[in-house]
């Protein structure tokens, strides 16, 4: 509890489920409110400039786009907002463009109450929580491999079962480009060949199906 009232907080996930489960831990916790929640990512962001709650618990997968890009948009807006990532996706990739784009914390589903409850207030008294599980998993693949945007999107079209003859057409480059580019994330990835490569990639939340 601070001079100006309870901790207040947004649930984005786009499952009722977890947001009143989230709601009901939250809600019992001495000096913390649940102010709304909503299940898009859109929605989060229309509900943040409304509501202007202390902490975001942000999960990244939304069916309109992604957290990450919704923790971006409230940051240009807000560069003070205090957004904390919820998931379950705990690629190195994924934690990277959450943290990139402004999240302060990120916790995974499997957390226990009292760890949500020690982030939530750590955040908002503007320190960063992040737990020892997603610290390992950002330094076991270190360094980053410098995945370009274009590489992403042939990854991308691989995983989608497209030939690199139909990759080159939808693309409008040569297929002599594509196998460049497959031969650049083959080596980025420390892959033996496409399939390899796009598993590699969706366990690090490179890519997603």
């Amino acid at each position: 509890m601070s001079a100006k009232g309870p901790i207040t907080v947004l649930v984005v996930d786009d499952h009722p489920v977890v947001r009143d489960g989230l709601k009901a831990i939250i809600s019992s916790e001495p000096g913390m409110e649940v102010v709304g929640d909503v299940g898009t990512a859109g929605e989060a962001v229309a509900a943040y400039l409304v509501l202007r709650p202390a902490i975001v618990l942000m999960d990244l997968l939304l069916p309109d786009f992604s957290g990450s890009e919704a923790i971006q948009r409230i940051c240009q807006r807000s560069p003070n907002a205090q957004i904390i990532v919820l998931t379950t996706a705990d690629g190195d990739a994924e934690i990277y463009r959450a943290l990139e784009a402004g999240a302060r914390g990120y916790l995974l589903k499997d957390m226990v109450r009292r760890e949500l409850i020690q982030a939530i207030r750590q955040v908002c008294a503007g320190q960063r929580y992040i737990p020892a599980q997603v610290g390992a998993r950002i330094a076991e693949n270190l360094p980053r491999p410098d995945i370009t945007a274009r590489e992403i999107e042939v990854l991308q079209l691989i995983a989608s079962g497209f030939r690199n003859k139909e990759i080159a057409h939808r693309l409008g480059v040569t297929e002599a480009t594509v196998n460049a580019h497959i031969k650049h994330c083959l080596a980025k990835l420390s892959a033996t060949d496409r399939t390899h490569a796009v598993m590699v990639a969706l366990r690090r939340g490179i890519i997603h199906l």
